[in-house]
């Protein structure tokens, strides 16, 4: 995103702390890991096994996956969990196996899925499912096939967050007039978290071990600042002299503000620091022009603060 410049200024190193220069201890109260979930348990379930591995007291995770489904699955960590809602909204991405149900002429399959299942869709949730169950709308960007054998179809799917696949499987099947269903799934990318830089429970395991031993390269390369979960927001960085009074819950004045990226009134917005440490979460009570064009006013109203007071007190 852009980053529009309103008045530039200098931080003070002795204030706050740059991501890179934090501590593994202050990774694991403030940061993230792109978790590999594991066949079997549920991402509850896979976060409690983070939160075990670390000894910490909380962690949450940022979009569930059916027990049997594998793949990213952010985990946040102590004081990052209530950052966990800000994925749950974002794009994912899937490769999977569908098994249909009779043979099918491969031109039909894929001028159904053209025709009926790319753009915007109407999907009833499963009788099992942490929704209510009702008719909704959700828009699948890419439904792509990658192989087929037999009856078994290799497919690529990137959808709306809240897109059931099993689901979508099982609405193709009943379409084709022949049925089908899903037999496997793996997700590979959750918003910004993407399946190359994922690490198992036994890749953090191994290195806690390594980081209690005196080596802390493998911890850091398990465990994100949790700056990372707000990549896809727009962000507005103010001042020093403001930050503190923001930890306390103020609104972020336009005086307070140095640069921004464009966002519309009613955007949820990342309040930044100036070393890119997260300060809040709010929402915009302006849009990007009208910050940059005020004198005075409130920017955006804080909603969530995630700094601890006293961080930039001078």
């Amino acid at each position: 995103m852009d980053i529009i410049v309103k008045k530039k200024e200098k931080t003070d190193p002795q204030l706050g702390k740059a991501l890179d220069e934090r501590t593994v201890q202050e990774l694991i109260e403030f940061g993230c890991i792109n978790l590999d979930k594991p066949a079997g348990p549920t991402s509850h379930q896979a976060s409690d096994y983070v939160q075990r591995i670390l000894g910490i007291e909380h962690a949450g995770h940022g979009g569930s996956l059916d027990p049997q489904v594998t793949g990213v699955l952010p985990v946040t960590l102590e004081r990052a969990t209530r950052l966990s809602e800000v994925l749950l909204k974002s794009g994912k991405e899937y490769v999977g196996v569908m098994h249909l149900h009779k043979d099918v002429d491969e031109k039909k399959l894929r001028e159904t899925i053209k025709k009926h299942f790319v753009g915007k869709i109407m999907q009833m949730p499963p009788v099992r499912s942490a929704v209510k169950r009702q008719l909704r709308e959700r828009t699948v960007y890419r439904f792509d096939i990658l192989e087929i054998n037999g009856k078994d179809v290799l497919f690529h799917v990137e959808c709306q967050a809240g897109t059931y696949i099993r689901k979508l499987c099982s609405d193709l099947g009943d379409k084709l007039g022949i049925g089908a269903h899903m037999l496997n799934l793996r997700r590979t990318r959750a918003a910004q978290f993407v399946e190359k830089d994922v690490v198992t429970l036994q890749d953090l395991q191994d290195a806690l071990v390594l980081w209690k031993e005196g080596n802390e390269t493998f911890i850091r390369h398990c465990i994100k600042p949790a700056e990372k979960m707000v990549e896809p927001l727009p962000k507005i960085w103010v001042f020093d002299s403001a930050v503190e009074s923001i930890c306390h819950g103020r609104d972020v004045a336009v005086p307070g503000v140095s640069q921004l990226n464009p966002f519309d009134a009613g955007a949820t917005v990342a309040v930044m620091t100036l070393k890119d440490e997260l300060v809040a979460l709010a929402i915009a009570r302006m849009n990007s022009a009208d910050v940059v064009q005020q004198e005075k006013g409130i920017a955006v109203k804080t909603n969530k603060v995630f700094m601890k007071a006293g961080t930039y007190l001078v």
